[in-house]
């Protein structure tokens, strides 16, 4: 039982980012968090934190426990919930990762409405527009859109939306709406940064693939900027129908050569592992997965 304290003072430590922090959920003083870690790396003669006066660091072998230990904990966690006749009642901390644009936009609303009906779940969301090692930031579920997948996680694809060319009314008033797909060199293309490809977009018509070069003065990392620079009529460019579905049925984005598009953003679920995976992730996984669909801008694809 020892070892077990250790191992989920360990966790709370990586994932709260001090033994301060770490201590005070736990309702007890510093220096016994530090004593029983201290203990559980005695037990495993090796290593599990750098610590400094400023900081506490995972070493490689502290990554490697921290990974395993989770997965300990949520079986650990499941049959205690078996034994109390509890399984039908999911309960725990979820730390969940998404954009800060869909989060903004849809993600947190669902959320409400998820933690509504499962009172015993607690959620820490966190948004932001760079990608995440899920295990070396304890995530236990992310919402990712589009980009490159990581190969050290499992990934579910749950729905699409798709990516149109859009411009506002005043931006076509002032440059000219183009007619074609070689005119976009033309125009002044609000870009999102870091996106594959650069500034070398492939649009979609039917089987017929045709990629474009574009120019553009602004590259953004979030999607509400993006929204932004294309809603003020300083560029135009390509966007997730979730992103502007509300803009173009105002009027204030029109779409631009409805025949082709570009690839669709698909959502995709990413969480550590399969295996022993807690309820309340799972709950949610099936709570995201027939709800994102149904989110404005987005449909259910056959695979999904």
């Amino acid at each position: 039982m020892d070892q077990l304290k250790g191992m989920q003072f360990f966790v709370r430590v990586v994932e709260t980012g001090s033994l301060s922090a770490a201590a005070r959920e736990a309702g007890i003083t510093q220096p016994t968090v530090s004593k029983t870690i201290a203990n559980l790396e005695r037990t495993l003669a090796a290593r599990l934190l750098e610590r400094s006066s400023t900081s506490l660091a995972l070493t490689d072998a502290g990554k490697r426990f921290y990974e395993r230990s989770k997965r300990v904990l949520d079986a650990y966690e499941e049959a205690l919930a078996d034994v109390r006749g509890a399984l039908e009642q999911p309960s725990g901390l979820l730390r969940v990762n998404a954009p800060v644009g869909i989060g903004e936009a849809h993600l947190n609303a669902a959320i409400l409405q998820f933690l509504d009906s499962h009172p015993g779940i607690q959620i820490e969301l966190i948004l932001n527009d760079r990608l995440i090692d899920l295990v070396e930031e304890g995530v236990d579920l992310a919402v990712r859109l589009g980009g490159v997948l990581p190969g050290n996680v499992i990934a579910r694809k749950i729905a699409s939306s798709p990516r149109i060319l859009v411009a506002s009314p005043h931006y076509l008033e002032r440059f000219g709406t183009p007619q074609a797909l070689q005119d976009l060199a033309r125009h002044n293309f609000v870009r999102y940064a870091w996106l594959e490809g650069g500034d070398r977009i492939s649009f979609y018509r039917d089987d017929t693939v045709t990629a474009v070069e574009v120019n553009g003065r602004l590259r953004v990392n979030n999607s509400l900027a993006v929204r932004q620079s294309l809603a003020s009529g300083f560029a135009l460019g390509m966007a997730p129908l979730w992103l502007i579905h509300d803009l173009l049925k105002s009027g204030q984005l029109v779409r631009l050569l409805p025949d082709w598009e570009a690839a669709p953003h698909e959502v995709h679920l990413l969480y550590p592992s399969r295996r022993f995976m807690p309820l309340r992730t799972r709950a949610l996984i099936e709570f995201l997965q027939s709800t994102v669909a149904n989110w404005p801008g987005f449909k259910r694809n056959d695979f999904c």
